[in-house]
């Protein structure tokens, strides 16, 4: 039982990159699905969430309008497409699941402490200014 997060890269400012969340060995579309990032000497942050049918999606404000999260339950997988990148935006990038009920996740899905096992490896994204 897994998650694999992938897709990070050097990119310059106002570039693209898609980061992949894979689950293995359980079936993803039971969980809510997060981003969080952590960047050297900085607070870990969560970037966004989608719940478990993906009708509903979260942002933090700092990604509004640039990052797009989605999920394909086909094939156990949710993305994170960044646009726009900044430098500021350059951190470790992973990807958490959890069994969230819908009614909480609106107000949960940013803290951390919430997913309590289920956490990808971590993916670096570096953009360049």
């Amino acid at each position: 039982v897994q998650l694999q997060a992938s897709g990070g890269g050097l990119v310059q400012a106002g570039g693209s990159l898609r980061l992949s969340c894979v689950a293995s060995g359980f079936t993803l579309d039971n969980y809510a699905v997060a981003w969080f990032r952590q960047a050297p000497g900085k607070e870990g942050e969560g970037t966004s969430c989608i719940s478990r049918s993906g009708g509903s999606t979260y942002y933090t404000d700092s990604v509004k309008g640039r990052f797009t999260v989605s999920r394909d339950n086909a094939n156990n997988t949710v993305y994170l497409q960044m646009n726009s990148l900044k430098s500021e935006d350059t951190a470790v990038y992973y990807c958490a699941a959890e069994r969230i009920p819908s009614v909480f996740v609106q107000t949960t899905w940013s803290n951390p402490r919430v997913y309590t096992n289920l956490w990808g490896q971590g993916t670096q994204v570096t953009v360049s200014s």
